[in-house]
């Protein structure tokens, strides 16, 4: 037998697709859940290889926000939110929280520059009394899939050509072309708001649905918002050129020069609610991550303030080896059924034990400043000091006990075992709405990016009539203007 005939290849040998063991795979596009919405079950192990490999696809540098800038400083709550959480950082007014920030390019390598038309991550680690809570968001409040199944093919697609090593956008609409849902997202990118003018001026969203709980166990609903006290800017194409010709690191530098002048960066932090029995009253699965939640009916609920005030002190200790996780939560905060969150709750963990090792938690600045005990030890770079003699639990020798009981959602799970897509898509609604909200020159500028994007040579026709199509269901007009200007007959 040729042990290398059946090797590994991208030749397309096979004509399905298989796991690594080769078994093969009926549906590469939804994660097994219970019931269409979830959760995700842990045993879709196609799910887990696919994110277990995407995350050790590269080293040491991250796979995703590479190119980052951190700070350090403080959470103050402002407005009393008690009776929704039961969250100790979040307990009265006056509370403040140390924490460190880190404001990053999604897609690029670490020296690229800061003027690329990319998402930006906006991420905030709270070091309470309890433990590390870590806010992991970007600077838009949607994303381009809603199921972690596709989130290794939607950053394949925005990463540079594996052959060439050249990000091209040919491939971007090549596979979001098969994804409508991701026109939401579209919407801000292609937006003005595609390029911050640097992070101080940027704003911030937990993205996910997760869920509040206060002390009599009642769970709500939440999504976070960041805005920047000094204002929402944003650089346009000649503005970046310019900008990025002259300093590839120019929010970086804004930041840290701020910050040292004294000019301290401040954000104002809101939360929207949402009862859980309340949620079938909308058009749209509340807990999609690719929608909005309309503000005029959930509106914006004031909670603190965010200040960075301190420079970090050493940038490999505190922003090459800071590590996020989505799945740091404290009692009183809860994840919801989101399928990319619950897919982020396994793959940030995974990618950081990968590029940091597994004792990754032990660094300074990702460890918990309050006391903490357990009995994992051991492994690669751990540097904590042990003399125990018991590394089990439970033990009489040891005085160690559980902590006290706090609530979590106590929802009850139905459904079959199943891979499929949520049952209220509603794909086209939220992202005409937002291109309706924009000014006739900021439209004009949304439509001359798309015409630009879509007249590569490598588009094909067919491409382009279906984002023709899709941006026709979102708004007419605007699906009209681009099927002019790239000489397509509209669907709709």
């Amino acid at each position: 037998m040729d042990p290398y005939k059946y090797r590994p290849s991208s030749a397309y040998n096979s004509p399905y697709f298989t796991t690594n063991a080769g078994a093969p795979v009926y549906n590469n596009d939804s994660s097994l859940t219970v019931g269409s919405r979830g959760p995700v079950l842990l045993e879709d192990y196609h799910l887990v290889e696919k994110l277990a490999n995407f995350q050790r696809e590269r080293i040491p540098e991250r796979v995703v926000h590479a190119r980052g800038a951190s700070a350090k400083g403080f959470f103050e709550v402002t407005h009393d939110v008690s009776d929704l959480t039961c969250a100790d950082f979040l307990r009265a007014p006056g509370v403040q929280t140390p924490v460190i920030v880190r404001f990053s390019t999604v897609i690029h390598e670490r020296g690229s520059p800061e003027t690329i038309r990319d998402p930006r991550g906006f991420a905030v680690k709270f070091y309470t009394r309890e433990g590390n809570f870590d806010m992991v968001g970007n600077n838009f409040p949607v994303f381009f899939i809603r199921d972690a199944m596709k989130f290794p093919d939607v950053i394949h697609a925005f990463k540079p050509n594996p052959k060439s090593h050249i990000q091209e956008y040919w491939r971007v609409v090549d596979f979001l072309s098969y994804h409508p849902e991701s026109l939401s997202t579209f919407a801000f990118l292609f937006d003005d708001v595609g390029v911050p003018q640097d992070y101080r001026h940027m704003e911030g969203f937990g993205v996910h649905t997760f869920t509040l709980i206060n002390k009599a166990g009642k769970a709500m609903y939440v999504k976070f918002h960041w805005k920047p006290t000094c204002g929402v800017k944003c650089l346009l194409e000649d503005e970046a050129i310019r900008v990025g010709g002259t300093n590839h690191s120019h929010a970086t530098q804004d930041l840290y020069d701020s910050i040292k002048a004294g000019n301290y960066p401040e954000w104002k932090l809101f939360i929207q609610t949402m009862d859980p029995e309340h949620e079938d009253k909308f058009d749209f699965d509340p807990l999609d991550v690719t929608k909005t939640w309309p503000e005029d009916i959930l509106p914006l609920q004031p909670v603190g303030r965010l200040v960075l005030n301190k420079n970090i002190d050493n940038f490999f200790a505190e922003n090459e080896m800071l590590a996020f996780n989505p799945a740091l939560v404290v009692p009183g905060i809860y994840y919801t059924n989101d399928k990319m969150l619950q897919g982020r709750i396994f793959a940030y963990s995974d990618t950081q034990r990968h590029r940091l090792g597994p004792n990754y938690l032990q660094l300074p600045v990702n460890a918990p400043k309050c006391a903490f005990h357990n009995n994992h030890h051991d492994g690669s770079m751990n540097f904590m000091h042990r003399d125990e003699e018991v590394d089990y639990f439970p033990s009489r020798f040891d005085p160690v006990r559980h902590a006290e009981t706090f609530p979590i959602p106590s929802t009850i799970c139905h459904g079959k075992r199943e891979k499929v897509v949520i049952e209220k898509e509603n794909n086209f609604k939220q992202p005409g709405e937002r291109y309706r909200s924009f000014a006739p020159d900021r439209q004009e500028r949304f439509i001359n990016r798309w015409v630009e994007t879509l007249s590569d040579p490598r588009v094909t026709y067919e491409i382009r009539s279906i984002w023709i199509s899709y941006w026709s269901q979102a708004d007419r007009s605007l699906g009209q203007k681009l099927a002019s200007r790239l000489n397509v007959k509209p669907k709709y």
